[in-house]
């Protein structure tokens, strides 16, 4: 009886400690909320270290083409604008119309890939990197917040009060402000922000209102919301399920040179929670890869500064992936990293194709709803096309319309504009004149040139429609 009292004892002990264990490895809730459902609000230490320092110029070197792009120009045209309201694109000085959005599309098709393909090798690089939501929360606003609030180092854990917190926020959202206006120079261009600021509010109501809203918004975000945005908004970090795989190179804790943690235990980890107090999400790295983390590299510079202190070595956290720590070597290549960078190359040898052959100016060459053939006299046809011509460039050019094939033939414009202003279209009807002994039958295909001078911009081929022979 006491021995089965005492068996009973051992598998409750066990029972318990399984429970303590499964509820310190795993959770059912965002880090940064509680037992009760209340929010726990993160306040990250500022990181110290070389990747620090990378972050913080690559961060910076974004913000500097986020402004700067839409303010220079090459050969007149801005450098980055999308003029929606016009349906005019700049990317790089080169000027997008909608009918170019078949390389518009490439463009987005090649982006994604290119996140995708990143994603596999890196992780979420994107993320802790590049993306705008990181760069504006980690290098403005925390940075802002540190100003006022310490750095939250040396037992400094609690945010600034009173007038001080008061300023803090003017200071945010003067800052969402001037975020906001930059976005809306890559939209409206520098010259219409500055109309908005400068014209009285009646004359651009609605623009002021956008401008105050997104502002509003902005300031919402980096003062409220935060890191939520990429915890409980962002999909990106729950597709990373789908696309990491064990060979990705992701922000990993070394498992193994670590274990077993604590500053009397054989591992290097002495369990400082370093790494916790300086995540923006949060999140403990060494409890394993998780949708929190982008990658920012805060917890490997944190590290290393420990493992200096107590003469161990460094990189206890790094950049590595599961077989890498695993195994004890990185291994980039798979069979899924070879088919996204082959199609990422085709997609970008076919972007890179299709802008090379793209034409200063474009057209189309219509027949007239509802009009067949005419005839001129016995042996003359005339058909009835509706021609649009549409200036990419910035100059004016004249324009000359020949029949290229077959070379006898006649073509009047009804209008006789042969002008295209530069940004311009030019449209009119267009009548051709063919003898009947050169078409082929009932639909014989012509082409049509498009020249400056002896300049051919662009050739179209239609179909001349006569009778059926």
């Amino acid at each position: 009886m006491d021995q089965n009292l005492q068996t009973q004892k051992i598998l409750k002990e066990k029972s318990a400690n399984n429970m303590k264990s499964t509820e310190t490895s795993f959770r059912d809730r965002p880090i940064n909320i509680d037992e009760t459902g209340k929010r726990k609000w993160i306040r990250a230490k500022q990181p110290k270290g070389k990747w620090y320092k990378r972050r913080s110029l690559v961060a910076w070197l974004l913000l500097g083409f986020l402004v700067l792009g839409p303010l220079l120009r090459i050969n007149g045209n801005p450098f980055m604008l999308f003029d929606i309201a016009h349906r005019q694109f700049y990317i790089f000085g080169i000027s997008f119309y909608t009918q170019d959005t078949n390389i518009l599309a490439l463009v987005m098709t090649v982006a994604v890939v290119s996140v995708v393909l990143f994603t596999v090798i890196y992780g979420r690089i994107w993320c802790g990197w590049a993306c705008p939501q990181t760069i504006f929360m980690e290098m403005v606003f925390r940075r802002i917040e540190y100003l006022f609030d310490g750095n939250y180092r040396g037992g400094k854990r609690k945010p600034a009060t009173g007038f001080k917190r008061v300023l803090k926020y003017i200071v945010f959202f003067i800052t969402s402000l001037l975020i906001t206006n930059v976005l809306l120079m890559w939209f409206i261009g520098p010259q219409g922000v500055l109309d908005l600021v400068t014209e009285p509010i009646q004359d651009h109501w609605l623009g002021f209102l956008i401008m105050l809203g997104l502002s509003s918004f902005y300031f919402w975000i980096y003062s409220y919301f935060r890191e939520q945005v990429c915890t409980m908004i962002c999909p990106y970090g729950r597709m990373q399920g789908v696309l990491l795989d064990s060979r990705s190179i992701t922000v990993i804790y070394d498992y193994k040179r670590g274990e077993p943690r604590g500053a009397k235990e054989e591992g290097d980890c002495i369990n400082c929670k370093q790494c916790v107090s300086v995540c923006p999400t949060g999140i403990d790295i060494k409890n394993g890869t998780q949708l929190e983390c982008i990658n920012c590299t805060a917890c490997i510079d944190e590290c290393n500064l420990v493992m200096k202190r107590i003469n161990k070595p460094e990189n206890l956290i790094r950049f590595d992936s599961a077989e890498g720590i695993e195994k004890g070597k990185k291994n980039l290549g798979s069979t899924r990293t070879y088919a996204y960078t082959a199609v990422l190359l085709i997609l970008f040898g076919v972007l890179v194709s299709t802008i090379i052959r793209r034409t200063d100016v474009e057209s189309s060459i219509l027949r007239v709803p509802g009009t067949i053939y005419q005839e001129v006299d016995n042996n003359t046809l005339s058909n009835m096309y509706r021609i649009k011509i549409i200036n990419k460039e910035k100059s004016d050019k004249t324009l000359i319309i020949r029949l290229i094939s077959p070379p006898e033939g006649e073509i009047q414009l009804a209008n006789q504009e042969t002008l295209l202003v530069g940004n311009g279209a030019l449209e009119s009807i267009l009548i051709i004149r063919l003898d009947k002994n050169q078409l082929n039958g009932k639909s014989t295909p012509i082409k049509i040139g498009i020249f400056e001078g002896e300049n051919l911009l662009e050739k179209t081929e239609i179909n001349f429609i006569g009778p059926a022979k």
